[in-house]
């Protein structure tokens, strides 16, 4: 399809033209927000290159931000979490200047892994799925999931022959979360799948793991010791380890407003 053209074309045959121009090129920002922006440059005295780069800015920051809505759903996260929302002066065990390094990715760049090491309600959950969320904002693939529920489907896939294809799926993804590891004692042969998983990745893909189990006890979830070791070593080489302690951040959380008004 050609649009007639004319010079000195009336304001509103102009509106129409740039409305039908967006709609040919697929550009819908700008057909939503030209009349806006045009007014503003107006009103701004902007040349016309600076009214030309304010709409293709416009129509890059919004596509920017549906392929990281795009990534953050694709990522599978169970709830919305964010670095902003958690209170680190809570728990000083969780260095904010750490997280906020953690946050820039240069260790998902270098393929490191990262463990979240504490008790029920220490926010390692939460610093889970907020890293996890950072790194798709930033361009990375993310996939996060509970460890029973990504064993189970590594030995459902082998049992109907499909592991190659599973395996394959989960290591695009740059960066697998993996939280509630070390809950529950997993069977020999759905531990060797993890393990061979955690081998395939070591060095090429990222990984981070919450778990509230020192890595001392995971022996009653990996039940061979040589086999927890192993992927102990695989989770741990070059990587990054943060212990969120014992005291509940989220119990605190609940806590603190009873106390005051019992006070």
């Amino acid at each position: 399809m050609t649009l007639p053209r004319q010079r000195g074309l009336a304001e509103q045959a102009a509106d129409t033209a740039i409305d039908t121009a967006c709609r040919l090129l697929r550009l819908p920002s700008i057909r939503g927000e030209f009349s806006e922006i045009a007014d503003r440059t107006v009103k701004d005295q902007m040349t016309y290159r600076g009214f030309l780069a304010e709409l293709l800015m416009t129509e890059c920051d919004v596509r920017a931000r549906r392929r990281s809505e795009r990534r953050i759903k694709a990522a599978g996260f169970p709830r919305e979490k964010s670095l902003r929302a958690f209170d680190f002066d809570a728990n000083p065990n969780i260095d904010a200047s750490t997280i906020h390094t953690l946050a820039g990715c240069e260790w998902i760049k270098k393929s490191r892994p990262l463990c979240l090491i504490g008790d029920s309600g220490t926010g390692k959950s939460h610093m889970l799925i907020a890293l996890g969320a950072e790194a798709a904002m930033k361009g990375y693939r993310v996939r996060c999931t509970l460890a029973t529920k990504l064993v189970n489907e590594l030995v459902e896939a082998a049992d109907e022959k499909q592991l190659d294809k599973t395996s394959a799926r989960y290591g695009r993804v740059d960066l697998l979360c993996i939280d509630e590891l070390g809950y529950m004692e997993l069977d020999r042969h759905g531990a060797e799948l993890l393990f061979q998983m955690l081998t395939e990745r070591e060095e090429r893909n990222s990984v981070t793991i919450a778990s509230g189990e020192s890595f001392g006890g995971w022996t009653k979830t990996f039940t061979d010791p040589r086999l927890c070791a192993a992927i102990v070593d695989r989770l741990t080489f070059n990587g990054t380890i943060i212990e969120t302690g014992t005291d509940s951040y989220g119990l605190a959380g609940t806590r603190a407003p009873a106390e005051t008004e019992a006070g």
